[in-house]
């Protein structure tokens, strides 16, 4: 089941993406772009998330809803 985790990103003086969520605890992604930040984030969820599984921690993510907003990062 796709559930919601929402991201807090922001553009460090450096110039990398820092991306940090409140959702899951200890979620730190850092990449050069918004798109490489997104990826590296969901990549650290899925392991967080695994681990918490383990340790039969029960995250509440909200589930995908049928219908939703989503901002879309387009470079030209």
């Amino acid at each position: 089941m796709e559930r919601i985790i929402n991201l807090h990103i922001e553009k460090l003086p450096e110039g990398y993406y820092l991306a940090t969520s409140d959702d899951i605890q200890g979620l730190v992604a850092q990449g050069r772009t918004v798109t490489e930040t997104m990826e590296i984030a969901r990549d650290v969820a899925r392991r967080l998330l695994e681990a918490q599984k383990e340790r039969k921690h029960i995250s509440k993510l909200r589930p995908v809803a049928k219908r939703f907003d989503m901002p879309m990062v387009f470079a030209n």
